[in-house]
């Protein structure tokens, strides 16, 4: 896994891949942001990767594991945890679809791929919303939104 990183007493596997899609954020931030969660959520092993995808690949996933059509923003994975690993999970993202929830909601790109990746950490780790429209209300968008904003500040500090 590339990202990878030990810290502390902690062993906070992060990979991410991205197959030649431009990103407009660092596959380094983006991992980042997956240890901020996972540091924020009391977890100390874990092993985690994210996989930015295409929209046509995403589409492809989204109707083989969840029955859906078409490409959505992000699909995540959680696995049993593993002796001496901790969480195990897989978070996939469409930068295609991310750009066009930022261009809706009028957040920049970056905030927005972000977001998504907290979002699919946080499924990883057993938090949910309802599906319908007051997701946005519920307890697990609220903690993905100050997560978002701790770590739009650690990025915004290190610029």
């Amino acid at each position: 896994m590339s990202a990878r990183g030990r810290t502390g007493s902690d062993a906070l596997g992060v990979g991410v891949t991205h197959d030649g899609l431009r990103l407009p954020v660092s596959a380094t931030r983006l991992a980042d942001a997956v240890r901020v969660v996972l540091r924020a959520e009391g977890v100390r092993g874990a092993m985690i990767s994210v996989t930015l995808l295409s929209r046509s690949a995403m589409a492809r996933l989204n109707r083989r594991h969840l029955a859906h059509a078409g490409a959505t923003d992000v699909i995540s994975f959680g696995f049993a945890p593993m002796p001496g690993v901790g969480v195990v999970g897989d978070v996939y993202v469409c930068p295609d679809v991310a750009r066009a929830n930022a261009a809706a909601v009028g957040c920049g790109v970056r905030q927005e791929l972000l977001r998504l990746v907290v979002h699919g950490t946080l499924h990883v780790l057993g938090w949910d919303h309802p599906v319908d429209s007051t997701r946005e209300g519920s307890l697990m968008w609220r903690r993905q939104e100050r997560l978002l904003a701790t770590i739009m500040r650690r990025h915004a500090a290190r610029a």
